[in-house]
């Protein structure tokens, strides 16, 4: 199903030696804004530093609670965070890794044995597949059969969204997870972005506007997004300025949801467990909600089903109130799911001047619910 776009960006990438190689600060090995838990660190430590090198990702996308899980990477590319969630399933736990590049997925497989055995796994727990990320059933993905699915700024360098995110859908459990990174745009990208091959391997004219993100969701039947962490995203190639004229980006990293079907409209008193693990004092669920252990709070329908119907039914304790939820209002939600307003709000940037730039924070602040911005939810 390979379109020309398709065929443009899998030679834009197979041309980059290096994150380094690409125009805009959406690249960046462990972003400052979006710190790795302990373990997680541990594992990226333990990767190939050829692996590492060809990472293009824009963010961190390893949520909690891994072990044991069938975990998906749409566009896994080198390989990097296939082999960090290697480690964190275990080896009882699954990663495949699909890319549409033929040569980032035989440069990936050249490493399995080598984790594996790093790993300490009697055989290898990690595959790679080439495929599309709209077709993933062609590349022997089965339906309802991933428990968490995660993508590193993959997204924005495909054509049809909608198709992704409706095959994400297909082929997660109930209950499970789609936790992602990507380029986000502050209004939607015109028409003529999408002539251009370098602003598209840049993601640039890919960026789905953050509000047509929410919509999109929605519609195909996931839990309204969670927006995690965000950063500005700042161009200072001179060309692809003047070709984004009034068109900003960030980064923004979201968690949604397959739920089963729930009728239950009414509030709930949800008291966390402390069992999380990484997560003893509190748990952050995204940038507004943080759950301290042993303490009741009271949340939303959706909010509840999330931690009564997902991997961490068993870390809450859920009890549902007679109070009905009324909910935010349209304005309020949007609001709080934009990367733009949250970077801006945490006054996080991330940096790079062109190819020769490194990157950087500006900002003392971080753009994640992790240590600054978060809701402390009290009783």
């Amino acid at each position: 199903m390979a379109s020309g776009t398709h065929e443009n960006v899998k030679k834009y990438y197979s041309s980059l030696e290096t994150g380094e190689d690409l125009q805009t600060s959406a690249a960046c090995p462990v972003p400052s804004h979006l710190p790795l838990r302990e373990s997680a660190r541990e594992a990226l430590q333990q990767v190939h530093p050829d692996v590492c090198k060809r990472f293009f990702g824009c963010g961190v996308v390893i949520p909690e609670k891994l072990k044991g899980c069938s975990v998906l990477d749409l566009g896994s590319g080198s390989g990097r965070d296939c082999y960090i969630l290697s480690k964190l399933v275990g080896e009882d736990g699954h990663v495949t890794g699909i890319d549409m590049t033929e040569e980032l997925v035989q440069a990936s497989r050249k490493y399995i044995q080598y984790h594996a055995e790093k790993f300490g796994y009697a055989r290898p727990n990690t595959v790679f597949v080439e495929g599309y990320m709209e077709k993933l059933s062609e590349a022997g993905i089965q339906n309802n059969s991933v428990d968490v699915i995660v993508s590193n700024c993959v997204m924005c360098l495909c054509p049809d969204k909608r198709a992704v995110l409706s095959e994400a859908y297909k082929v997660l459990k109930e209950g499970g997870e789609l936790y992602f990174s990507d380029m986000y745009a502050s209004n939607v990208v015109p028409d003529s972005f999408k002539d251009d091959p370098v602003l598209w391997g840049e993601g640039m004219a890919g960026a789905l506007y953050w509000q047509d993100l929410i919509s999109v969701v929605k519609e195909l039947g996931f839990s309204t997004p969670r927006l995690v962490a965000a950063s500005r995203i700042q161009v200072y190639s001179p060309e692809l300025q003047k070709k984004a004229g009034d068109i900003k980006y960030a980064s923004g990293t979201y968690r949604i949801f397959k739920l089963p079907n729930y009728s239950t409209q009414t509030k709930a008193l949800i008291t966390y467990k402390g069992t999380v693990p990484e997560c003893a004092e509190c748990f952050e669920l995204d940038s507004s909600y943080s759950f301290k252990t042993n303490v009741a709070v009271e949340v939303d329908a959706e909010i509840a089903a999330i931690l009564k119907y997902t991997r961490f039914s068993s870390d809450f304790v859920v009890q549902m109130t007679d109070k009905p939820d009324s909910g935010l209002s349209s304005a309020e939600q949007d609001c709080h799911l934009s990367p733009f307003w949250l970077a801006d709000k945490l006054r996080s940037c991330v940096k790079q001047c062109s190819k020769t730039g490194k990157a950087g924070v500006c900002g003392s602040e971080t753009a994640s619910g992790a240590n600054v911005g978060a809701q402390t939810l009290q009783g």
